[in-house]
């Protein structure tokens, strides 16, 4: 068996008030030989277009590094993809700037923060622009496991978006070895409830329901109600009032 996914956008309590779209965007691609792609975005919230952003950094995310995946299959399973990722940010901001010169934006306006990952049964390559978490969880280890810490800035709700002057100095960058079937990725408006702040480990109790969800789903990518439930409660919407964005992913080895 190899990779099943799903994933889902909650519109947050704050922009349902104020009539303003959901900013965050998720999505995931299954490439041959078992291998996944994934990436989340979340737009700021003071730029105007930034919903648009933050998909339109995602796509051209999944697009580049399904591309770079493509040209490497030699390479797998042994030895991980360490892509380009200076490439990856400058065809991103490109591809935002001309969107920006088309449709008369600054810049400014489409701005967002991105998680993007290439995923094996035998490692895990990622990178990370701003806030939000990717967390995965080795396979026989209980422990689930926060890849980097949140890009917080000096002050509260300042982070680094993909088209800040400094994304590149900031952007966080890991290659990790070994079995890792359990992968999430999220926006920051689950990280209080997901990610203890005090010394950003993660939250057991958080990541566990939707990891047995996954391993229980036949299809997870149809049969996505209970992520939905989830993240549109009320009990949830009651600790966090930004969008929720979820990336999930489960490899399962195939038993003879």
């Amino acid at each position: 068996m190899s990779w099943k996914a799903s994933s889902y956008s909650s519109i947050g309590v704050q922009h349902q008030k104020l009539q303003t779209p959901c900013q965050d965007y998720a999505d995931y691609y299954f490439v041959k030989n078992e291998i996944i792609i994934g990436a989340v975005a979340d737009g700021a919230g003071s730029a105007k277009m930034s919903h648009e952003g933050a998909k339109l950094a995602v796509t051209k995310a999944i697009e580049y590094l399904t591309g770079y995946v493509d040209n490497y299959q030699e390479n797998y399973p042994e030895h991980p993809i360490n892509f380009e990722q200076d490439q990856l940010l400058t065809t991103i901001v490109d591809d935002l700037k001309h969107k920006a010169e088309l449709e008369d934006y600054l810049l400014k306006d489409l701005a967002c923060t991105l998680i993007a990952f290439i995923a094996t049964p035998k490692w895990v390559t990622a990178m990370q622009i701003g806030d939000g978490f990717l967390v995965i969880r080795e396979k026989e280890k209980e422990d689930y496991q926060l890849v980097f810490e949140p890009n917080k800035g000096e002050y509260v709700n300042e982070t680094t978006f993909v088209t800040s002057d400094n994304a590149m100095n900031q952007m966080q960058v890991e290659v990790i070895k070994g079995y890792y079937p359990f992968i999430c990725a999220a926006s920051d408006g689950l990280e209080k409830v997901a990610i203890r702040q005090k010394d950003y480990l993660a939250f057991p109790p958080f990541f566990k329901p939707l990891e047995e969800y996954l391993i229980t789903t036949e299809n997870p990518e149809k049969e996505n109600s209970y992520l939905i439930n989830f993240l549109d409660s009320e009990r949830l919407n009651a600790r966090t009032h930004d969008d929720k964005t979820l990336l999930l992913c489960l490899h399962q080895e195939s038993h003879q």
